[in-house]
């Protein structure tokens, strides 16, 4: 009787929820290709797909004539098409990938040019030739002085290379470019070793695609040359969406004041573009007054607006977040001329839907997940009844609408920074504080001054009268790059954060979609999964070691949050990564500074307390050959061996032996040493660009040891105190 009841109730809110219900549509579709990318393997897919399948059946058969019966049938059904596509995703960009390290000379056609100005690098995307050792594409980066004169798309070059697979994550929650690697087709990645040599220029023709290409670095390279450094890598991001010009620094503070968004070719840009479209055609149009009593001005604008932004989008470059944009807003733009309300939920699920249905992988990156984010929160917030009353234009003073209006704006500012949180927490390991405030003055600033100077320089440009015109926007782009540098120095503007687990993640996610597309009361239950998942982020402890997957790097983060790395000459990518994966914002030392650390340049043995106990760690740090007898003694003393080098079997530490056979098949390691617990990359992962499977080990062991046989706690004095290791 209280199971037919519940039941009802079930149907009444779902009856008075109806018109959200197609919004779950491309949820159901994201939860199936979540599921694909989080679970390990082929039958783990089989397995959730069956169970989707069948849980769609059953529902539709035993409910046909309540709404929840069908609506859990039309969920189960949309995630399992959602599994299928990524599955079938994969299989149709499937492309052999390198195995292993390869030094080549090779001759290759030029696929991709990337400049990097503020790197002075150029980065080559390569289809080698005949080459059966390598893959069908590769990317290599050049020095800018290696690049012979003529390079483009459709060149022929010979150049020598050194060149890797593409690398998985470094650590556990970083950035996986073998997965992204693997959906652009790219099967290698390496660094050209001296200057490439042109065997064959580009020929002439090469379709519309290598013209559009051509046009867009001509265009990017001219508005380089009108404004120097930072400035001029903004402006072109902007029109193009390069951004190799922008200075590392600058970028980094776009990133830490949470403006990096515009630096992005997106929403805000195509809109802007469409925007003044529309606006200009109509103001021209509306001059007629024949035109202006006869004809549908708004339609012929909207199509103008739609070509404009399709333009727009080619000549960026038709990246994948600006075709999302380009999508959401031509549907917009069709609203429009159907007499429909401008922006609904249901046009950004409609976005939604065509993008995971075309681009499955997208999903799991940032770029979607911002995006869909910003503008579902940011329309479900305007769609409430509350605020709609308090936007709605009324009659009142200048000053008074002003001052609401600013409201308005602040409070959407910081509703998208709220929403944005956890997925730049996730990410991107930092969570920026002040980016509400920054927007404010960012975007009008972006959208209603830079992007119209910029496209009336360039106008003048065509007579030769843009000089003045790209001096008065140079000028507005060092203030806006001045707000960056600015918002990104104040003290706590950005909260570094260590790796998020995923279900902490996945809580919030569904908790705030649950608020954002129902609008009955029940929305308020998506706040308990939304907190416990916030809760479950903020109380997960930062890992105590971490260890790259090649061996070659450990860090040590302290009780008091410094970070202490093992080998002092660490690249600053590898510095960054292991400050983002701990949690530590603040500049990296040497392990060699840490009181309870000794270290030769072999060797470092180092003592962290931890959990009531002193857990020792030995770990190598050079390539040369060290004594059997010595390494089995250190072996036995420390809790955790860890080397880029194969130990020998007598090594035998008490918990983990981390060495380069464990390590090819774990990835990278964060351990936890409080709850002797640690994650790795790699968890039994069949995914086709990580097909090797990991054997973790089980806790420690019981035993225990006062000191360091290497000498009464004393560290080797150089490296041929240990020979013949192996």
């Amino acid at each position: 009787m209280h199971v037919r009841r519940w039941f009802g109730q079930i149907e009444l809110w779902l009856e008075a929820e109806r018109d959200q219900l197609p919004l779950w549509l491309p949820v159901g579709i994201a939860i199936g290709i979540a599921a694909w990318f989080g679970l390990p393997d082929a039958h783990a897919w089989r397995i959730f797909m069956g169970i989707a399948g069948l849980c769609a059946v059953v529902a539709f058969f035993l409910a046909r004539s309540g709404r929840a019966g069908r609506a859990l049938a039309w969920l189960s059904a949309a995630a399992l098409l959602g599994c299928a596509l990524a599955w079938a995703r994969s299989e149709r960009v499937a492309a052999p990938v390198l195995s292993r390290t390869l030094v080549v000379t090779m001759t290759a056609k030029v696929n991709a040019v990337a400049k990097l100005p503020a790197k002075q690098k150029i980065r080559l995307l390569l289809a080698p030739e005949a080459q059966p050792t390598l893959p069908p594409q590769i990317r290599v980066s050049l020095d800018e002085k290696e690049v012979p004169a003529g390079i483009a798309p459709g060149a022929r070059i010979a150049v020598r290379a050194r060149v890797v697979p593409p690398p998985p994550p470094l650590l556990p929650g970083s950035y996986d470019f073998a997965r992204v690697a693997w959906f652009q087709k790219i099967g290698a990645t390496g660094k050209a070793l001296g200057p490439a040599r042109l065997v064959a220029p580009a020929p002439g023709g090469g379709g519309f695609t290598a013209w559009l290409g051509a046009q867009r670095a001509r265009l990017t390279a001219h508005i380089q040359s009108q404004l120097a450094g930072s400035e001029g890598g903004v402006a072109a991001a902007f029109v193009t969406g390069d951004v190799g010009a922008i200075d590392e620094a600058d970028a980094d503070a776009f990133r830490q004041s949470g403006l990096a968004h515009l630096l992005s070719i997106s929403g805000l840009h195509v809109t802007a573009v469409i925007a003044a479209t529309m606006l200009l055609t109509l103001r021209l149009l509306a001059l007629s007054q024949w035109l202006a009593l006869r004809a549908p001005l708004l339609l012929i604008a909207a199509g103008a607006g739609a070509l404009a932004g399709i333009g727009y989008t080619l000549l960026s470059g038709a990246e994948v977040p600006t075709i999302r944009s380009c999508v959401a807003a031509l549907l917009v733009l069709a609203g429009i001329a159907l007499g429909r309300e401008a922006m609904t939920l249901r046009l950004v699920a409609t976005g939604a839907l065509i993008v995971l249905l075309v681009w499955p992988e997208v999903l799991v990156g940032p770029s979607f997940q911002l995006s869909f984010a910003a503008v579902t929160s940011i329309i479900a917030f305007h769609e409430h009844p509350r605020v709609r009353a308090w936007a709605a234009k009324r009659e009142e003073g200048w000053a008074r609408r002003l001052l609401r209006e600013v409201a308005i704006l602040l409070a959407t500012g910081l509703l998208v920074e709220i929403a944005l949180m956890p997925i730049a927490a996730y990410h991107f390991h930092r969570a920026g504080i002040y980016g509400a405030f920054a927007n404010i003055i960012a975007i009008p600033l972006t959208t209603f001054v830079i992007m119209p100077l910029e496209a009336l320089a360039l106008l003048l440009d065509s007579v030769g009268l843009g000089g003045p015109v790209w001096w008065v926007t140079g000028k507005v782009l060092a203030l806006l790059i001045g707000l960056a540098r600015h918002v990104s120095a104040l003290p706590g503007a950005v909260a570094a954060l260590p790796s998020m687990p995923l279900g902490a993640f996945l809580l919030m996610v569904a908790g705030g979609l649950w608020i954002a597309l129902w609008r009955t009361p029940v929305r308020r239950v998506g706040a308990l999964p939304l907190m416990i998942g916030a809760a479950w982020a903020l109380v997960t402890p930062a890992p105590d070691v971490l260890i790259t997957g090649d061996g070659k790097h450990l860090a040590v983060r302290t009780a008091d949050g410094a970070l202490h790395l093992l080998r002092p000459r660490a690249g600053e990518y590898v510095r960054d990564q292991l400050g983002e994966g701990s949690g530590v914002k603040a500049e990296a030392l040497d392990l060699d500074i840490l009181p309870s650390a000794r270290c030769t340049r072999d060797v470092c043995l180092a003592s962290i307390a931890r959990g009531g106990r002193a857990w020792h760690v030995l770990a190598t740090r050079s390539p040369y050959m060290l004594d059997l007898e010595q390494v089995k003694s250190a072996c036995a003393w420390a809790d955790i061996a860890v080397s880029d080098r194969r130990l020998p079997r007598t090594c035998v530490p008490r918990w983990l032996k981390l060495d380069r056979v464990m390590l090819a098949q774990t990835g990278g390691v964060a351990i936890d040493l409080t709850r002797a617990k640690l994650r790795t990359v790699r968890a039994d992962d069949r995914h086709p660009w990580n097909l090797r499977s990991s054997q973790l080990p089980t806790g420690p062991s019981a035993r225990r040891s006062t000191g360091s046989p290497l000498h009464n706690n004393t560290p080797p004095r150089n490296a041929h105190e240990f020979r013949n290791a192996d």
